[in-house]
Order: structure tokens, then C-alpha cells, then sequence
């Protein structure tokens, strides 16, 4: 009768531990947005202003692409409020137009159209 309950305790608890992780895995999500990034100073600009988000673990954007990728915790933030940090710093993040005041105020190599020629590492 000792070894049932302790199987039974052992079982019980692995499927715990087991259902804790799979609920934990799910409040994470990857998403993919399309912005007007241009240069690697684009790059900089987005992925510190995703990074400083409520619940976002890392942003990584690829300046060929203009495509950000962003893991977030689904608890924490939404997709929308992404999109909306990006245009607030003067960047188009799929059908969000970017905030007017911000994007006068990006350096000339990253409004749209411009073709960046400044060295990396600025």
C-alpha cells in the first residue's frame, strides 16, 4: 500500500509540474511585424523601444526585410500595443501609420524614400 501511494503522489505531482510548464509555454507568442525600418539605426530605435515593453522578452528586427520579430508574454501585452509603441516612435507597424511628430523628428536616413549612406555604428 506504501509503494501505490507514493507512485500515486509521484504521478500526481509530474503531472503538476507537467501542466504548470505547458500553461507557462502558452502565455508566450512570437509575432512577426512589418515596419518602414530603413537603416540599422531603424534597428536600434525599434527593437530598444520593443525591449522596454511590459512583457516582451526579446525584438529582433531584420533591416532587409523590415520585419521585427517580437516574443512577448500574452498575459502581459497584446500585439496592438507593439504595433502602437512602434508607431509612437515614428515607424509604420503593419496597417498603423506611424505617429506624424515622431516620424519629423527621425534623422533623415530613416524616413521613407531616403537612402541611408551613414556608416554602422553611430
Amino acid at each position: 500500500m506504501n509503494k501505490s501511494f507514493l507512485l500515486t503522489l509521484f504521478l500526481g505531482f509530474a503531472l503538476f509540474i507537467g501542466l504548470q510548464s505547458f500553461s507557462a509555454s502558452k502565455a508566450w507568442q512570437i509575432v512577426d511585424i512589418k515596419t518602414s525600418a530603413i537603416c540599422d539605426m531603424c534597428k536600434t530605435t525599434i527593437e530598444n523601444t520593443l525591449i522596454h515593453q511590459k512583457g516582451v522578452r526579446w525584438a529582433d528586427l531584420n533591416v532587409e526585410t523590415k520585419i521585427v520579430s517580437v516574443k512577448f508574454n500574452t498575459k502581459k501585452n497584446n500585439i496592438e500595443n507593439l504595433k502602437q509603441a512602434i508607431a509612437a516612435v515614428g515607424y509604420d507597424a503593419d496597417e498603423i501609420v506611424a505617429d506624424p511628430v515622431a516620424y519629423a523628428a527621425l534623422h533623415p536616413c530613416c524616413k521613407k524614400g531616403s537612402k541611408c549612406d551613414m556608416p554602422e555604428g553611430r
